[in-house]
């Protein structure tokens, strides 16, 4: 078997005892030095040789050392993992594929013969519905989302050119980690952070913590509904891709009622190219994760600008890929 074969079958087995090594929160049991399986399976009400097993493959993806028969370490690669790290994805790895998505996973096939997304087949329910009726995974999924964003956020607030608004509002903007990014760069822009109840929870820490909370209102609601009014800004950071092309749209012209007439919408995605090549790869496989999760999709240039007119929306620019995750500032009036 060759190296790419190797990848392609076992691919998936590398992203499932990361995933695993995050639910458990091993990297935090081990922040504070070497520890043995034994200990560590007593910490965790674990099964002290499956645990070993899994410490050992880890080891072998570079994430923790072994250091003696049955000793392990975290290594400075496996320190992402800890769960309040500025670098940590703790809270993405736990969450992309934990057993709900990896039994949506299991709904692929049948997700491309019907259309159907992976997660109503696995679960009987949309992934929104879910997350509302188990808090616990809901939790996990906006830690998730801010971790995401922090990532992201450095790139972002250079594209976005803050400056040039007065008011900002992030429609789904979760615990304010994006917004907070960016009032803090502009230190006279106002902020609203606009999203359900639920995923507002963590933003007023988040803006206390970041001393922005002064020039930043917390506004629930639900998008599919009506937008705030305010803003000369509006934005939508990995919002449209959650949704199909009708939801989408209805998030759209909800956004344009309520924007005034010089107003700016600023959407960060991913875009798709035109034709498909290796280079693609993260955008392509995250748009297949649409499929199967969410029932939402990547698009290409050409697919925003149809949705953006059918919205009453010209799209006027887009901007490079950012790294890290290759999003695009889509710009429209």
């Amino acid at each position: 078997m060759t190296t790419n074969q190797d990848q392609l079958l076992f691919g998936a087995t590398v992203t499932k005892v990361v995933s695993a090594a995050a639910e458990l929160n091993l990297a935090d049991l081990l922040e504070d030095g070497p520890r043995s399986s034994a200990d560590l399976a007593k910490m965790l009400d674990a099964d002290q040789q499956s645990l070993r097993r899994l410490l050992r493959a880890l080891a072998g993806l570079g994430l923790t050392q072994q250091t003696d028969t049955d000793q392990f370490e975290l290594t400075e690669a496996g320190g992402c993992l800890r769960s309040t790290t500025d670098d940590s994805i703790q809270a993405l790895s736990a969450m992309l594929w934990d057993k709900a998505s990896w039994l949506s996973w299991g709904e692929l096939v049948t997700a491309i013969r019907t259309g159907v997304p992976g997660w109503l087949q696995a679960h009987g329910m949309f992934w929104i519905d879910y997350y509302t009726s188990h808090p616990k995974a809901s939790a996990t999924f906006n830690k998730a989302m801010s971790q995401h964003s922090r990532a992201a956020a450095p790139g972002l607030v250079d594209a976005i050119r803050p400056q040039r608004f007065n008011t900002i509002l992030d429609v789904g903007g979760g615990d304010g980690t994006l917004i907070a990014e960016l009032l803090t760069a502009q230190p006279t822009l106002q902020g609203i952070v606009f999203d359900l109840s639920s995923g507002l929870e963590d933003a007023a820490t988040t803006l206390e913590a970041r001393a922005v909370a002064d020039r930043c209102r917390l506004e629930p609601g639900n998008f599919f509904d009506e937008v705030p009014k305010g803003a000369d800004a509006y934005l939508l950071k990995q919002i449209l891709h959650d949704w199909d092309d009708a939801a989408a749209l209805q998030i759209l012209r909800n956004c344009r009622a309520a924007m005034p007439p010089t107003a700016h919408l600023l959407i960060l995605e991913r875009m798709l190219p035109e034709l498909a090549s290796p280079k693609d790869v993260p955008t392509l496989l995250v748009d297949i994760h649409m499929l199967v999760v969410t029932g939402g999709r990547e698009r290409t240039e050409a697919e925003f600008r149809s949705l953006l007119s059918q919205a009453g929306f010209t799209l006027t620019a887009v901007s490079d890929a950012i790294p890290p995750y290759d999003y695009r500032v889509i710009e429209a009036t």
